[in-house]
């Protein structure tokens, strides 16, 4: 076991490198962008994508916006035969760890819109398309200021109802969505899908496996700030690009079959496991879980039976004792990267949260 996780650190650490060598160009990713929009308009990689917006059905729109004086990109959908007139509950959605907008965020925005939604996804700020520089920086506090940024804008955006307004976070984005429940009430309903605890992966490893160098990586984070203080190049943890041969041998599911979804079947030019050593002293001594007895909402987190991230799940689940209502759904014989795009378990997970936000909404 001790093996397998020293596999994982090592593919987890890999990419640490200077901004020169990990990030793609700006060329080359408006390249890719230009051969994406020959598949899809918008960008978006997922199966069922909007190709066009169309009389009778659900549309979408592109929108930018700024919070705290960055621009953030995001996507709104508005349900088939919508009227600006009329009054809809809206969810806002949050996006994994890695990913961004056109992708499993924006089928899950489409999928809820198709039921009647207003819904929102964006990209975090210092990532995908939004501004912020150094590029992907991933502070806990951003991604919980980018949640109430997609609240603050989708509850003025016209038709929307701002008291039946609800949350879904999938992944990293399940994490940030349970810390910004707690204080943002505005939200009425949170909902995680595959939550993922940013915070206890990067202090603790992956399944706990990275105990005995927390002191380590702690420092590493501390000098990588101090050279980027110092007017040096940033350093990034994460994985840049992978073979084939070291996706094969990645002995976990969710890395395993992250890698095929985010740099395979669903790879896209501003999605990227990136992120900047620096930002662990921020993510290393942050949980998910701190501070959730303040959730008072009703709440609904859901997972895959075979998810090997389940246990973050579980243990946010159990501490989550004063939401006004609370359900645990287990999506059986679903891995945590298989409930992004299967579609079996994306319809069951849909289904789900229809039923959730028509109940509390």
């Amino acid at each position: 076991m001790k093996k397998i996780m020293s596999i994982i650190a090592l593919a987890m650490s890999t990419a640490a490198t200077d901004a020169v060598n990990a990030q793609t160009s700006q060329s080359q990713i408006g390249s890719k962008q230009e051969t994406l929009k020959k598949k899809n308009p918008y960008t978006l990689v997922y199966e069922g994508a909007i190709t066009k917006n169309e009389n009778g059905k659900v549309n979408i729109h592109p929108v930018t916006y700024k919070l705290n004086g960055i621009d953030i990109a995001a996507n709104v959908y508005t349900p088939a035969s919508y009227d600006a007139s009329k009054k809809y509950p809206a969810v806002v959605v949050a996006h994994p760890n890695g990913g961004i907008k056109e992708q499993t965020a924006g089928l899950y925005a489409q999928r809820l819109a198709e039921d009647g939604y207003i819904t929102i996804a964006a990209d975090a700020a210092y990532q995908g398309a939004s501004g912020g520089a150094p590029r992907h920086t991933d502070k806990p506090q951003y991604r919980t200021e980018d949640i109430r940024g997609m609240v603050d804008y989708i509850a003025q955006y016209a038709g929307v109802d701002a008291n039946r307004l609800g949350a879904l976070g999938i992944c990293g984005g399940g994490g940030y969505t349970l810390k910004a429940a707690q204080s943002d009430k505005r939200i009425k309903a949170v909902a995680t899908l595959s939550m993922f605890n940013s915070g206890e992966v990067r202090r603790n490893g992956f399944q706990n496996s990275q105990l005995n160098t927390i002191q380590e990586r702690l420092q590493q984070a501390a000098d990588a700030r101090a050279q980027e203080a110092a007017g040096g190049k940033t350093i990034y943890a994460g994985v840049a690009g992978i073979t084939d041969e070291e996706i094969a041998k990645t002995p976990t599911d969710l890395y395993r079959e992250g890698y095929v979804y985010y740099y395979r079947t669903h790879a896209h030019p501003n999605s990227t496991f990136l992120y900047t050593m620096s930002s662990l002293m921020d993510l290393m001594t942050w949980d998910a879980t701190d501070g959730i007895d303040l959730i008072n909402q009703p709440l609904l987190m859901m997972a895959g039976s075979k998810a090997d991230t389940k246990y973050m799940t579980d243990e946010a689940f159990s501490k989550a004792t004063t939401a006004k209502s609370r359900e645990l759904f287990v999506i059986d014989g679903a891995t945590h990267i298989q409930t992004y795009w299967k579609p079996e378990y994306v319809s069951q997970a849909v289904n789900k949260l229809v039923n959730f936000y028509q109940t509390n909404l």
